[in-house]
């Protein structure tokens, strides 16, 4: 996709040609190897400190923890989601859904505004990659060029000790990956069990890591930028929001072309300020040339500015040749402007947001929920009273734990007696149990009788909890044991 109004002053049609390809594949379906040169600027210095931080979020999230529970947790076999300390239960799932919604907008308003800044500076894939695997490459094997040379010489001792370190330590940090990922599925202390248990115990589980470990192995040794490229729909459903209003990196092709080598005593005037040096294709991790304009591999990771700005202070001219801006401006010449569309997303994001901040912040700490437990009917007991069997579910959201007292408001002279414990519940817990209710015949009023039960905690009021009572009327019109025929 590309959202170029209209071909490079200069280019023929020809040119477009590069739009029918990969840059990473020759044209008879070859794998063609990008070796990304190592970048370096101001762009660079500061992704590599997003990238720090991410990081530390990624490997830490489920293992660092405030007020006993972690600061991320996706536990889907137990329905249980903590994001930075918010808890979400299954009862919960509206707000889940109401937050990744509000994410997904987020991800949208935000690329069409300024590009796929999610896919060069956020996305685990680039970081995982250009912030530890591609370094640790250009550790072990050298620069770009140096790798080109070593892949192309026949295979030496030097050559062979530096691949098997380097894929070695590839798969460790994958089977690490692996680990953590894992962990927040099912909790750092269960994953921590696990590991302090002998393997033979967990036979299964050690197999499917393993295979996450290769699968994220091969992803980062051999597939690489193709994961962007080929398989990651995120370039293709929100590559379609980006236009030529969207601030992006983008070459200036009106103050860059032509193009042309330096040649001492050529006039300046004759053409732009490219030296058609190839230094911003030499850094791209997905090996395309910005200057052809918007492309969706394109992941906007901002390396070929720095190394286009790099070149432009070597040769005494302006910065900026290559930099955040949007085709329209290019064009006119004019200030970038954010479009209606874009304004239509932020109201969306806006009220989306207020939204889920909303229902959070009044979500209470406390929820109680109590049904009559279904197939069964009234049983009368030996002291003449009526009884139902009710399942009881407390939800705490809070890092403290509490004790509850049950009372029945309605009708008088109700009784409860716990067939479980449903009194105390502890710090972000879960009580599932039950309680037998019974009344007095003569507070049975038709087969249904309205119930308010009292939760109260220390004496003060949590909640009222609304329910009913069903019974079979007998012959008098009062509750009792069902006729026998």
């Amino acid at each position: 996709m590309t959202t170029q109004t209209q071909a490079p002053h200069g280019f023929d049609e020809d040119h477009e040609s590069f739009r029918n390809e990969l840059a990473s594949v020759h044209t008879d379906g070859r794998r063609k190897w990008v070796y990304a040169r190592q970048p370096s600027g101001r762009f660079y210095s500061a992704r590599t400190l997003v990238s720090y931080v991410l990081l530390a979020l990624l490997f830490f999230g489920p293992f660092v923890k405030v007020h006993g529970q972690p600061i991320l947790l996706l536990n889907i076999l137990e329905r249980k989601f903590i994001i930075f300390g918010i808890v979400f239960w299954p009862q919960d799932f509206y707000l889940l859904v109401l937050c990744v919604l509000t994410g997904f907008v987020s991800i949208a308003l935000v690329t069409s505004a300024v590009g796929r800044i999610w896919c060069g500076w956020l996305c685990p894939q680039t970081i995982f990659l250009e912030m530890l695997f591609r370094k640790i490459e250009w550790l072990i094997d050298g620069s770009a060029q140096q790798q080109v040379r070593r892949d192309k010489a026949p295979l030496t001792f030097d050559t062979l000790w530096r691949k098997v370190l380097k894929h070695a330590i590839f798969f460790a940090l994958s089977f690490l990956i692996a680990n953590v990922f894992l962990a927040y599925i099912i909790s750092a202390d269960t994953l921590w069990t696990i590991i302090t248990d002998p393997p033979r115990e967990h036979v299964a589980g050690l197999f499917a890591i393993t295979v996450f470990s290769f699968v994220f192995y091969a992803v980062f040794a051999r597939f690489r930028e193709q994961a962007c490229t080929l398989a990651c729909p995120y370039g293709r459903v929100m590559g379609a929001l980006v236009d030529q209003n969207t601030i992006t990196i983008t070459y200036d092709r009106t103050r860059g072309e032509p193009r042309g080598k330096i040649v001492r005593g050529a006039p300046e005037s004759s053409r732009g300020d490219c030296i058609d040096c190839g230094q911003c294709v030499t850094v791209c991790p997905t090996g395309i040339d910005i200057r052809n304009g918007i492309q969706l591999e394109c992941v906007a990771c901002t390396a070929c500015a720095d190394a286009c700005d790099d070149v432009m202070n070597r040769v005494s001219r302006p910065t900026g040749l290559i930099r955040y801006t949007s085709e329209e401006a290019v064009r006119t010449g004019q200030p970038n402007t954010l479009s209606w569309r874009v304004k239509a997303y932020a109201v969306v994001w806006l009220v989306l947001f207020s939204a889920a901040a909303t229902l959070i912040a009044r979500r209470p700490d406390m929820d109680v929920l109590i049904l009559r437990q279904p197939g069964t009917l009234q049983t009368t007991l030996d002291d003449g009273t009526v009884s139902n069997f009710y399942n009881v579910q407390v939800i705490n959201r809070t890092n403290t734990p509490f004790t509850l007292a049950y009372r029945v408001l309605e009708p008088t002279g109700g009784r409860i007696t716990p067939l479980g414990p449903i009194g105390d519940v502890t710090p972000y817990g879960i009580v599932q149990s039950r309680f037998l209710l019974q009344l007095p015949p003569s507070t049975v009023a038709g087969t249904s009788t309205p119930v308010r039960i009292e939760v109260s905690q220390a004496g003060q009021l949590v909640e009222i909890v609304e329910t009913s009572f069903l019974a079979i009327p007998n012959q008098e019109g009062s509750a009792g044991a069902p006729r026998r025929p």
